[in-house]
């Protein structure tokens, strides 16, 4: 019995001293700002909206996860929808959590006017039966805008091996310097994600026109990696920013039961999923690896146990809140919450809740040129939400 408490006792200390060393972060915790702002509905009638981008100063184009998109002048709130031609999305409705696929992010890239679209790619393919197989992989695309209409239509990526799970697409969608650097989810594949030969579970790199960077890792030591992969070891990623602080790109990450966090993009690196899972835990309960994080992986920048479900990132950039600039804003779904993180020297040196369950899971948000922060919910029924002072 002694020899049993003893090992207990070693345990125990083992776990403490692990959990202290790692310094997760809880949002739970978090104090309200100080800071007066408010709420205005700007527009109505949104069905499960998923990315909100500006196409000028006055226009948002809204996509909805069903297929839906649409340009709102923020000025009227009038709303007007867009032919698009994307025909092969894979939404097969359901609840928020058993379908994720659908139209995701998009981005307008005012450099070369087009504006860049994932989705979960429907194959289209029939069983034997001829009912209809599913069999999805998260895709890029682009076009150009003319007249309530996408045209040009070009798909530039299409992630493979095909799957039939409709969890974990991902999928942001970040531009700099003509490279585009797109986050794929694993689609609930667990260890696919260590598998640079498979596109789920990793964020990639591509010009902007589909053609391959001549330094990414696979022409630079990774010669197994796929040449559009950039970095490997992530779950569900579906926020993605650049930095004003050093220029580099950062991705936030879903965690399972706990382990969401925000990495930075680097060449070749491997943040370890499913080996590890950055202090979550498996739904059911269970352990997911035997320590949160190990030396060999890429370490986030910060971690939160337990889950907020991080859903958007941006650093803001504007007039209207000058305390907040250059701090980063987060939109978290389960913790219904728009968080700031207080950046000093690119350093996070704190954080506060801007508000919380005022409009239900914060979906995707946009900061215009002022400053101000247009915000859609995952809901049936979304509106969009305009916050400033």
């Amino acid at each position: 019995m002694k020899i049993i408490a003893s090992i207990c006792f070693l345990i125990f200390l083992s776990i403490s001293s692990l959990n202290s060393e790692e310094n997760f972060s809880n949002y739970k915790k978090y104090n309200l700002t100080k800071t007066k702002f408010k709420l205005d509905i700007v527009a109505k009638g949104l069905h499960y909206p998923w990315a909100l981008t500006f196409v000028d100063k006055n226009n948002l184009l809204v996509t909805e996860k069903k297929g839906g998109l649409f340009k709102i002048n923020l000025k009227t709130g009038v709303r007007n929808k867009i032919k698009h031609g994307i025909n092969h999305i894979g939404y097969d409705g359901g609840s928020i959590t058993s379908s994720q696929g659908g139209l995701l992010d998009a981005q307008f890239n005012n450099q070369d006017g087009y504006i860049y679209f994932t989705y979960s790619h429907d194959f289209k393919e029939l069983r034997i039966d001829k009912k209809p197989k599913k069999s999805w992989g998260t895709a890029i695309a682009r076009g150009t805008l003319r007249n309530n209409e996408i045209i040009g239509l070009q798909v530039l990526l299409i992630a493979k091996p095909k799957l039939s799970t409709n969890k974990h697409f991902g999928s942001r969608i970040s531009i700099k310097d003509g490279i585009l650097f797109a986050s794929f989810g694993e689609r609930d594949q667990g260890m696919i994600a260590q598998d640079p030969t498979k596109h789920p579970g990793s964020i990639i790199r591509i010009k902007t026109n589909g053609s391959i960077p001549k330094d990414n890792p696979k022409f630079n030591g990774k010669e197994t990696w796929l040449p559009e992969i950039y970095t490997i070891g992530v779950r569900n990623p579906q926020g993605m920013t650049i930095s004003p602080h050093d220029g580099e790109v950062y991705f936030s990450n879903h965690g399972p039961r706990g382990g969401d966090h925000i990495g930075k993009v680097k060449a070749g690196a491997n943040y370890g999923w499913k080996d590890i899972a950055w202090g979550g835990s498996e739904y059911s309960g269970f352990s997911i690896g035997d320590v949160p994080f190990k030396k060999e992986y890429d370490k986030p920048v910060i971690t939160w146990v337990p889950s907020m479900a991080i859903s958007s990132i941006q650093f803001y950039n504007g007039d209207i809140f000058p305390e907040w600039q250059g701090d980063m804003i987060v939109s978290s779904l389960n913790g219904k919450s728009l968080i700031r993180l207080d950046y000093e020297n690119n350093k996070i040196v704190g954080e506060e809740i801007i508000f919380k369950d005022k409009i239900g899971r914060i979906r995707d948000f946009e900061i215009d040129t002022q400053g101000n922060i247009y915000l859609v919910s995952d809901s049936p029924r979304s509106k969009l939400w305009k916050l400033s002072k």
